[in-house]
């Protein structure tokens, strides 16, 4: 049996018409109001094989919808649980004042996080677990949305650690390898988080612009070295505010697993989740155009085997570059450069594309070399 196509629809001046029949059916309507539109109701269009997510439905309308339809209330928890779109800074921060830093543990971020840590990240609520998956099923879904925008060899992610501080010279190099990509055409996506998630994000903020301007706009940064440095929230505004841009765009991919470190705002486009483990999935799954690994510890050290293991069974068609930014660190201080090699060589990992380097040129010509 073919599989039927449902069409999204999350706002009021969306509705769709019927059809010849007077039906409507396969649409997916998310927190809808049907309540302001009583002329549509009013039409009695009859719903078939339709879903109500989080949608409110007055009971004149109550016998429209069919047998083969689904209703599913909203469930009065601190997050949408039926989101038809990826978050952006301002929605995640909405509350937060750059002028008033204590105004970040009331704006909607926090609450969320705070909620989560409260009912536990472990939970056994069946309300809190469900709205949960739904929510991350629905992030999931807009993501995908957002992605068919691109070649799917276009996204390249950096992964690295939150550790690293604005004010160290591998912050740069991040910065302007993302930069660079990103104005040769390329989706840039990281964890979403501080350190070196965050230079990627602003690196393709600041793409289309000069060097003294985006030296200028880390110099605004560097008085906030770290995420739990006063200023380093108000800053990251205060450079969206001097520098505004609407042509580039990435994604990041945070988790409120982690939520105690803030997601950057320079990220255009944020698909946050809670469970991480599909984040951390999703992040290396889309990134099919290849992935620069800078410094970081037992996270990212899981993230390249992980990716490793992808490339060599080709679980998403292809073999993607593997760039590691940092020859010391990766072949003596933590040595796993070496080792994926040696395991190259007698055959336990095969079609790895494998880089090392200290030059962020080289490293964007490694990832440019994979078509």
């Amino acid at each position: 049996m073919a599989s039927v196509s449902y069409r999204e629809v999350d706002s009021i001046y969306n509705l769709p018409a019927p059809d010849e029949s007077g039906r409507i059916s396969h649409y997916v309507f998310q927190y809808i109001d049907f309540g302001l539109m009583p002329q549509y109701i009013a039409a009695g269009h009859r719903f078939c094989d339709c879903f109500f997510f989080g949608c409110e439905i007055p009971s004149e309308m109550e016998g429209q919808i069919g047998s083969t339809c689904l209703v599913f209330p909203r469930l009065g928890l601190a997050y949408s649980t039926f989101r038809g779109k990826l978050y952006t800074g301002e929605e995640l921060y909405e509350g937060y004042d750059p002028q008033n830093e204590e105004t970040f543990s009331t704006c909607y971020d926090s609450r969320v996080y705070q909620a989560y840590v409260e009912n536990g990240k472990q939970c056994n609520d069946i309300r809190e677990t469900l709205g949960r998956n739904l929510h991350d099923r629905a992030i999931e879904d807009a993501m995908a949305d957002f992605l068919r925008l691109f070649d799917e060899k276009q996204v390249v992610a950096i992964m690295g650690g939150h550790a690293i501080r604005r004010t160290d010279p591998e912050y740069r190099k991040v910065v302007n390898i993302s930069k660079m990509l990103t104005e040769r055409g390329k989706l840039m996506a990281s964890g979403g988080g501080p350190g070196a998630m965050e230079a990627t994000h602003l690196g393709a903020w600041m793409a289309g612009r000069t060097q003294e301007e985006l030296e200028d706009a880390i110099s605004m940064l560097e008085v906030a070295p770290t995420f739990r440095d006063e200023g380093w929230l108000r800053t990251a505004f205060e450079v969206k505010a001097k520098y505004p841009q609407k042509r580039f765009r990435s994604l990041g991919i945070p988790t409120w697993f982690y939520g105690h470190e803030p997601a950057t705002p320079f990220a255009t486009h944020i698909a946050k989740y809670f469970l991480n483990s599909i984040r951390e999935d999703t992040l290396l799954t889309i990134a099919k155009g290849g992935i620069i690994y800078t410094p970081g510890s037992a996270g990212t050290l899981q993230e390249i085997f992980q990716d490793a293991a992808q490339n060599h069974y080709k679980t998403v068609g292809v073999s993607s570059p593997m760039v590691f930014l940092g020859v010391d660190f990766f072949s003596r201080e933590v040595p796993v450069y070496p080792l994926l090699q040696t395991l190259m060589e007698n055959g336990r990992y095969k079609d790895l594309l494998l880089t090392i380097t200290d030059s962020p040129e080289e490293a964007v010509e490694a990832i440019e070399a994979f078509k």
